[in-house]
């Protein structure tokens, strides 16, 4: 499947050069299943064999394609607003363990840090389309939200191109390092689930028990 998607990235390339770039990229932040660590370092060496400016171009592609495809999930979580959120943490929140106070200090600790949060969410592997999601609920000023995800996404984009304009024909050895980074993320993931279901399900449920003292 991977080798399928691979051939499609790169016909879609060598098709339309760098439109084609942007137009993946910007795909990509929509729908993570295509990686960015397919298309840029094939990007990279596809641009690195037409020489360095060639491969400066290309990074300014696919930080444009970043920038739309950040714009459209912001549109929509700034579409569905904070409001439909909270009255779906109000009607629905039970059922996942989370409570209207809990969004409004999840909310509260983003407006603090929102432009670090999109500019460092921009260069982690996962994180990088779905920080465009709280940026759009909370409605962050417009202006700043394109300036960080665009300052995030050259930071990326700089390195995975940069990395396949080098490896030229290895390219794909680039994938091999963002997958140990991907994995580090999952673990992170998972282990802040575990510490979630953990204080808001089986803690409370071995406190009532009597198992435990109860946490309040």
């Amino acid at each position: 499947m991977l080798g399928d998607l691979s051939q499609w990235v790169s016909d879609v390339i060598e098709a339309i050069g760098y439109a084609g770039v942007a137009f993946l990229v910007a795909l990509e932040s929509v729908f993570p299943p295509i990686p960015s660590e397919v298309v840029l370092p094939f990007a990279g060496f596809w641009a690195g064999q037409r020489g360095a400016p060639e491969v400066v171009l290309m990074i300014l592609a696919a930080t444009v394609g970043s920038v739309v495809g950040a714009w459209i999930l912001y549109g929509i979580a700034a579409w569905i607003g904070p409001d439909r959120l909270h009255r779906f943490v109000v009607a629905r929140g039970r059922w996942f363990g989370v409570k209207e106070r809990d969004l409004e200090r999840a909310e509260a600790w983003f407006d603090k840090r929102a432009n670090a949060a999109v500019l460092l969410g921009r260069c982690v592997p996962l994180v990088r389309s779905i920080v465009s999601i709280p940026a759009g609920f909370r409605r962050m000023p417009f202006v700043p939200f394109t300036v960080y995800t665009a300052i995030g996404s050259l930071a990326w984009n700089i390195a995975l191109v940069g990395a396949g304009a080098i490896l030229g024909r290895r390219w794909e050895e680039v994938g091999d390092v963002v997958g140990i980074l991907q994995w580090a993320v999952i673990l992170g993931i998972i282990v802040l689930v575990a510490w979630f279901v953990w204080t808001r399900f089986l803690k409370p449920r071995l406190a009532k028990a009597g198992d435990l003292p109860d946490p309040d």
